[in-house]
């Protein structure tokens, strides 16, 4: 697994290199679209009812204001709008990358 290495504000994108010489270049609007919380993508109780995942899909405006590594293994981003619950874990953000979302 690759990890960041160096991770910058550049204006209204996050950039991180990554371990393996990698640079990675994200618009803070789509992170925080990406946000993989439960606020973000519902989640299920054991009888498969969904709560969450329904609210805005497009957040104009929103910057990252801040991160925070997590164990090693995810970043967790602190938004404008507040919201700082979803955790990215570093193959995540890589196949964000690669998706080029």
């Amino acid at each position: 697994m690759q990890t960041p290495t160096n991770i910058q504000l550049i204006g209204t994108e996050v950039a991180i290199v990554w371990d393996d010489g990698a640079e990675t270049y994200f618009q803070s609007e789509m992170l925080r679209a990406a946000s993989p919380s439960a606020e973000n993508v519902g989640e299920h109780d054991i009888l498969g009812n969904q709560y969450g995942g329904d609210g805005p899909t497009e957040f104009p405006g929103v910057t990252v204001q801040g991160w925070e590594i997590v164990g090693n293994y995810a970043v967790r981003f602190d938004f404008s709008d507040g919201h700082r619950t979803g955790l990215f874990t570093y193959g995540y953000l890589r196949d964000l990358a690669r998706k080029g979302e």
